[in-house]
């Protein structure tokens, strides 16, 4: 029995991982209560672990819990059938109820579901969250530690946006044509912000964002497979595919940091790097480039190091110029700034970034004086430099990349003559 009970709970969460967010789509398309449609499923899954180790598993497990989860919501309606809306939403759930085909294929509507999770309508703060959540079945408590927030804080934001979706009728539609790129640049924005968070934690040490770059990367193939004419997509999708492929050589045997121009491309994925460099291929096709094309070509540049030995530098530089002129990003500009030191010597990337110096975005930004430290060492201007460099220590988190700062500064203060 308890080998049955294992093996229905692979089985059911072979069926999470694969399905959850194709079912939350389906069962909340039209009633748009996702939470119902969340609660439903929860008790779908909890029936599927009583019943499933006893009667076998079934060979349509997705639609076996589709059709538990239909009718734990047919009878949550009817419990609270309160008004005219409720009885619309019981009649849709009803007609649900009726089809027993187990072989049901469900629609694909996740990315209608994106679309909605990404409505102007919802906090742009918590679109990435609702995402993970109701996409991938992320719980509230690993959402909130992934994005540093505490779990009640979380929870509520959650609530609020499934509320909103439900009380403002917000379609699970993809939209038109012509209204499409504004909810596109959400969704894609919100992907990212979730592969960012994983990327914070290169060892996969945080068990709740162990596998939050990988989810992400997920969330990017859906939306690339489902939008395949989306030159942005497809750019987002190649940009996460080029920096995860060098994951692995973030951190050297003893856990230490390895910043990217010291790392040995031999540790690169490979055949990561080659479907990212096919990804922008197919986006360039498209047309003008956007950021996240843009962005993938800059990582494309540094790649490149595979085969010669060295960044392609004079593509970065043009990239970042093109990216500063599309976005006014000051991160964008910092890069920018390290590109020319590489180019034109390490006193132009110090006057670019000196041009910076005023934007208070920067301020509390460890790379910004992360690299203005290092182009000061360059320079010779070693007090500077040895200032920069305690600025940076102070306001890293990452206690591999704070090491390596302070080895620097260590090796630093060596050499200043005393």
């Amino acid at each position: 029995m308890a080998q049955d009970w294992l093996e229905a709970a692979r089985a059911a969460e072979t069926a999470a991982r694969r399905s959850y967010g194709k079912l939350i789509a389906y069962l909340a398309a039209r009633t748009r209560d996702v939470a119902g449609a969340e609660d439903a499923l929860s008790e779908a899954f909890a029936a599927a672990l009583a019943e499933w180790p006893v009667r076998g598993i079934p060979d349509a497990p997705d639609a076996w819990l589709l059709t538990v989860a239909r009718r734990r919501m047919v009878d949550a309606a009817r419990r609270r059938r309160l008004d005219e809306s409720a009885s619309e939403q019981l009649q849709w759930l009803t007609d649900l109820a009726t089809d027993e085909n187990d072989e049901l294929v469900v629609p694909d509507r996740r990315l209608g579901l994106l679309f909605a999770c990404a409505h102007p309508g919802i906090d742009r703060g918590v679109r990435a969250p609702l995402m993970l959540q109701v996409v991938l079945g992320f719980d509230a408590a690993t959402v909130a530690s992934a994005f540093l927030v505490a779990p009640a804080t979380m929870g509520q934001r959650l609530s609020r946006a499934k509320a909103k979706i439900r009380q403002a009728g917000i379609s699970f539609e993809v939209p038109e044509r012509d209204a499409l790129r504004e909810r596109l640049d959400a969704v894609l924005e919100a992907i990212y912000a979730a592969f960012a968070e994983g990327w914070s934690d290169p060892q996969g040490v945080d068990p709740h964002r162990r596998n939050l770059a990988e989810e992400a990367i997920w969330l990017g193939r859906l939306v690339a497979a489902l939008l395949p004419e989306e030159s942005e997509a497809l750019g987002l999708l190649s940009l996460m595919l080029h920096a995860h492929a060098r994951r692995e050589a973030r951190r050297g045997a003893s856990g230490h940091y390895v910043p990217l121009a010291e790392q040995d491309p031999a540790r690169w994925d490979a055949a990561m790097i080659d479907e990212a460099e096919a990804l922008l291929s197919r986006a360039n096709r498209g047309g003008v480039g956007g950021r996240y094309q843009l962005e993938a070509a800059v990582q494309s540049a540094h790649a490149v190091r595979r085969r010669t030995g060295e960044a392609d530098w004079p593509a970065i530089e043009q990239l970042y110029d093109a990216l500063c002129a599309l976005t006014g990003s000051p991160v964008a500009a910092l890069n920018r700034a390290v590109a020319l030191a590489e180019t034109r010597g390490p006193a132009s990337g110090l006057e670019a970034l000196d041009a910076l110096a005023g934007d208070d975005r920067l301020a509390n930004y460890q790379p910004y004086w992360a690299a203005r430290a290092d182009l000061l060492a360059r320079s010779g201007a070693l007090e500077a430099a040895l200032e920069a460099y305690s600025r940076a220590i102070g306001l890293e988190s990452d206690p591999a990349v704070r090491d390596f700062l302070q080895q620097r500064a260590a090796v630093l203060g060596r050499d200043q003559p005393h």
